[in-house]
């Protein structure tokens, strides 16, 4: 089953922040992910506000969790720690 990765994120360095996006987008492409959504226009209706959200689409669960694991996610993953307050997970669709 396809699975999301979904990011609430509040960037707080810009530059730092701006190196872990150039590097995670290779590492989800190459785990299979593609973006659906990617710091657009949103609407905050309970919860957190968190001002940029991202969401990506995996071929399962574990092509999401073999991405976050992997080394190039995790150097990209550097540069976000420090700059930036996220919450994220990994939900299976129903599709």
């Amino acid at each position: 089953m396809p699975a999301l990765w979904i990011a609430h994120v509040t960037v707080t360095d810009e530059d730092a922040y701006g190196k872990y996006a150039a590097l995670a987008g290779p590492a989800i492409a190459k785990h299979g992910g593609h973006f659906i959504a990617r710091a657009g226009r949103y609407v905050q209706l309970e919860g957190k506000d968190r001002p940029r959200n991202v969401v990506a689409k995996f071929p399962s669960v574990e092509a999401a969790e073999a991405c976050y694991h992997s080394s190039e996610y995790q150097e990209a993953l550097s540069h976000a720690r420090g700059a930036s307050e996220r919450e994220l997970l990994v939900v299976e669709t129903t599709e």
